[in-house]
């Protein structure tokens, strides 16, 4: 199994008026970007099958962006779980729900992205940034266990992709 963890891309600083926080939409110049970021690891994020986002306007609009950059079909699907601030536990539960597809990305929040991806590769903390736009690729091939991941890839939106986060 392939789990794709994507942080949102960049979001307005205000809500749109009578909105909270969860109402921020991506920035014109974001929408661009992500899009073009995610079309450019199109091969490495072959054969996706689910997207699941973060119930929040700017994770389902990445969300949306991701599934038309790498032309999925398949579905995508809000959870809960994937809110900010939410425990790593909730997403351990939600990804053994799920450990019979082949390959699928979360779209979700910092620090959750980056405490869930270290929490799988049996990191304290995630060694490297995970700004908006940012992709950690994880081969789940071993278990769904904390410490059984290895990572594929660390996408930084703007910067080359990197194998290692040493």
């Amino acid at each position: 199994m392939k789990l794709f963890l994507v942080r949102h891309a960049d979001a307005e600083v205000e809500p749109a008026e009578g909105m909270g926080d969860e109402g921020r939409s991506l920035t014109s110049k974001a929408r661009a970007a992500a899009y073009a970021h995610f079309a450019a690891l199109s091969e490495r994020i072959s054969g996706l099958r689910v997207v699941l986002a973060s119930p929040l306007v700017r994770t389902v609009q990445t969300a949306q962006l991701l599934s038309l950059a790498l032309r999925h079909d398949g579905p995508l699907r809000v959870h809960r779980s994937l809110q900010p601030e939410m425990p790593v536990g909730k997403l351990d539960v939600l990804l053994a729900d799920l450990a019979g597809e082949a390959s699928l990305a979360m779209v979700g929040h910092q620090p959750v992205m980056g405490a869930f991806a270290a929490h799988l590769l049996g990191l304290p903390t995630f060694p490297r940034p995970v700004q908006p736009g940012t992709v950690v690729g994880l081969d789940l091939s071993a278990g769904v266990s904390p410490g059984q991941a290895r990572l594929l890839f660390y996408a930084p939106l703007g910067q080359p992709v990197q194998e290692t986060v040493a």
